[in-house]
């Protein structure tokens, strides 16, 4: 699968506002600063399409993109940012956690994207958690893969995956390009039906 053409179709904060689901969505999760903006970017080649700010927190709607006018990328905002007020930190967990669990938010398959630099942090388990729960299927993407030293980034994806045995792990750089041919491959299988 290659991607030719996405664009902005919304911002959502409730079920009113979710697209009909008759098309396949792929949500993408992930820690405020963890890059997930450039993942998305990346992925369809499209460099301010999925808009990362310099006030980490400052997005609270979940937004979709329609990808070769066929299937749903639902960008979510970014989680586990210390320095927001307490008030505004719930806020955005109470509508991730909503968006990741809730049965009428159709997911066929959620992206969470871990810093392959750091490894898995507290806040990508909590949320791993949550869509497991809702029974989601779940992909890792390790993403800063290009950085750091070269032990410390395969000891946290083989961590990732020694935790998590059962979700495939892709080792991804948003800057040089590594993963993005598997990450599509990936996806295809997701988005892709016979005759389309």
């Amino acid at each position: 699968m290659e991607i030719k053409t996405t664009r902005f179709l919304k911002g959502v904060t409730g079920t009113e506002g979710l697209p009909k689901p008759e098309r396949t969505t792929i949500a993408f999760f992930g820690r405020s600063n963890v890059g997930k903006s450039s993942v998305i970017n990346a992925l369809v080649r499209h460099k301010d399409m999925a808009r990362s700010s310099s006030r980490p927190g400052r997005t609270t709607e979940a937004n979709y993109f329609l990808v070769n006018e066929s299937w749903h990328l639902a960008d979510t905002p970014g989680y586990g940012y210390a320095r927001l007020a307490r008030t505004q930190m719930e806020k955005i967990a109470k509508h991730l956690s909503w968006f990741a669990g809730a049965p009428e938010v159709a997911i066929a398959l959620a992206v969470v994207v871990i810093d392959a630099e750091i490894g898995l942090q507290d806040s990508d388990r909590e949320t791993i958690s949550v869509l497991h729960d809702a029974g989601r299927n779940i992909l890792l993407l390790a993403n800063k893969a290009d950085k750091g030293r070269r032990n410390d980034i395969s000891n946290h994806i083989h961590e990732a995956e020694r935790e998590y045995p059962g979700f495939p792990v892709i080792r991804y750089s948003s800057k040089t390009g590594e993963g993005r041919g598997d990450l599509l491959a990936f996806l295809s299988t997701i988005v892709e039906t016979p005759g389309a």
